[in-house]
């Protein structure tokens, strides 16, 4: 992390915690935890079984929507939490394929980026 002073890191950090808290409350809103796992699964409203159609209908077409949604921020959520521990560890800021600098640009860009550009 020698080429990002102390204070863009501060500033990576901070876009990295309201980035996390905006998608977890994200995943709230369209998911729910799996119990066994920790992992987030697309859910429905009224997730009981509903004696009239329509509203079945209805939930089966919000679970098309919202698992696909769910996997996608849950995804972005494992990343930027490896950023922050990335963060911690001292190794954030390297590229995970080619292990060279992640240019701070990018990192602006994207503060939860695993790769530079070439390797993305």
């Amino acid at each position: 992390m020698k080429h990002i002073t102390e204070e863009q890191l501060e500033e990576l950090r901070g876009a990295l915690g309201a980035e996390r808290d905006a998608v977890e409350e994200e995943l709230a809103t369209y998911g729910r935890v799996q119990s066994d796992s920790g992992d987030w699964q697309g859910s429905a409203e009224g997730g009981g079984i509903e004696p009239d159609p329509n509203d079945a209908a209805d939930q089966i077409e919000e679970l098309v929507v919202n698992v696909p949604l769910v996997e996608e921020l849950e995804k972005r959520h494992k990343d930027i939490v490896g950023a922050l521990e990335k963060m911690e560890e001292g190794t954030y800021g390297v590229c995970e394929a080619g292990e060279e600098e992640i240019p701070f640009d990018r990192l602006e860009a994207n503060p939860a980026a695993r790769t530079c550009v070439s390797h993305a």
